[in-house]
């Protein structure tokens, strides 16, 4: 045991009258809701980036976070290791996610990197055993060092997507062999800062050839997971090739591969592309690749993604109703891809952060699955669509040619009036349940 969380006791769920600051008041992992878990419909996982790899840094200041494992090397990370399953513990988690270059420093050559991953998974290994913490999902971090700075599988430079190849390997190997129940390719730099020096058509076959060789890998080593894209549609890029769901959805489609990948939706990744984050999720449902989440947000007033945790229900809610439609997340989870604010500087608020996350996420379950029960919402938005059901409808859509329609309009003289869309009745409706 390490003194990291000295004199914090384990979370509890005791309930919305509690006023204690460290337990749960609305997330009671064995609550049913409808029919499942509360703790399986949402399958929370702990970041170990932003919890224990980030300093506090921002665009304009370094770090603001004391660590004892920072710039300790191998005995950093391996003290980092005890104090992130000590916070596992605490919060009762039961799923974390990792990239490579979170969990050990580089060495001077990929095999001594890999050797140093190696060696925090064997005890990331020895401490699931006494742990009820399994892996969501592990990635390989192909953006943060410099040879990755035109990218990684879309890079000009065949010995850097080669590189990334060795990183992959050995994470999807990881990944694996931890149990994982995903793997998540985040392009962080698929893509090009100005197109005078891009050629856009080669790297999307590069990214593809890659992608096709990482699901190529996974079913050689036998890891039965899903494989992961998650969108975001710039920064650090100027333009990402993953800029969202549907752009996603059109790569795989045109290479082939939708039948073999999912996405991993992040909120904060959903605004910068100017969608909403229910958006994201019902273009992936309607896909059917939906598969897992990134549980954040952005601050509307700032211009880049600062992955702040949940803390607005009102905004989860037809979030959650898009995914329980879909039928739950399968393999997927809520990742807590959200870091404590650079000024909040003790151990006891990374806790605050899941705490108050887990309860966000909780009651917007609720919420949605309340609407869900309560039935009006859905019937008023079949109600909207009832005309396509009948026998006129579905000729057009099975089989009548334009012309055999525009004949119809005329000798029926079809005149269609408008009908309100009830937007602000919904508004309300949704707000009931919130």
């Amino acid at each position: 045991m390490t003194d990291f969380f000295k004199g914090i006791s384990p979370v509890k769920f005791e309930g919305p009258s509690s006023a204690s600051p460290l337990a749960y008041h609305h997330y009671n992992k064995d609550e049913m809701v409808l029919g499942k878990r509360m703790e399986d419909h949402i399958r929370p996982a702990a970041a170990y980036w932003h919890s224990f790899a980030w300093e506090g840094g921002d665009p304009f200041g370094g770090r603001t976070f004391d660590r004892p494992w920072f710039g300790k090397g191998m005995e950093g990370a391996r003290l980092k290791a005890d104090v992130a399953f000590e916070m596992f513990d605490l919060l009762d988690m039961p799923f974390f996610c990792f990239h490579d270059a979170d969990v050990a420093p580089e060495g001077a050559t990929l095999a001594e990197s890999n050797k140093n991953v190696r060696e925090i998974a064997d005890i990331f290994a020895k401490k699931m055993q006494t742990s009820r913490t399994r892996l969501l999902w592990g990635t390989a971090n192909l953006f943060s060092n410099r040879r990755y700075m035109s990218g990684a599988a879309t890079n000009p430079d065949p010995d850097v997507f080669a590189y990334a190849a060795g990183q992959v390997k050995q994470m999807l190997e990881i990944t694996h062999q931890l149990g994982g129940s995903n793997y998540v390719l985040w392009g962080g730099r698929e893509g090009y800062e100005t197109l005078l020096n891009t050629k856009v058509r080669d790297e999307l076959d590069h990214a593809a050839r890659f992608l096709t060789l990482v699901i190529e890998h996974a079913k050689k080593i036998g890891f039965t997971g899903t494989i992961l894209i998650e969108p975001k549609p710039q920064e650090p890029s100027k333009h990402q090739y993953d800029y969202d769901v549907a752009t996603v959805y059109g790569f795989l489609k045109t290479y082939g591969l939708e039948k073999e990948v999912k996405v991993n939706i992040e909120v904060g990744h959903a605004f910068l592309a100017g969608h909403s984050f229910e958006h994201e999720l019902a273009m992936a449902r309607a896909f059917g690749i939906l598969g897992s989440v990134d549980a954040n947000r952005n601050d509307l007033q700032s211009g880049w993604d600062t992955d702040q945790f949940p803390n607005n229900p009102a905004e989860l809610v037809p979030a959650f109703y898009q995914i329980l439609k879909n039928g739950g997340l399968g393999n997927g989870g809520f990742n807590f891809d959200a870091k404590v604010r650079r000024q909040s500087l003790d151990p006891a608020d990374l806790l605050h952060g899941h705490v108050g996350g887990l309860d966000v996420l909780a009651r917007a379950l609720k919420g949605a699955a309340a609407l869900i029960s309560d039935g009006t919402y859905d019937k008023t938005v079949d109600a909207r669509y009832a005309g396509w059901q009948t026998p006129a409808a579905q000729a057009m859509l099975k089989s009548e040619s334009l012309a055999d329609i525009a004949a119809r309009v005329d000798k029926e003289n079809v005149n269609p009036q408008p009908r309100s869309g009830q937007q602000e009745y919904l508004e309300n409706l949704i707000n009931r349940f919130v």
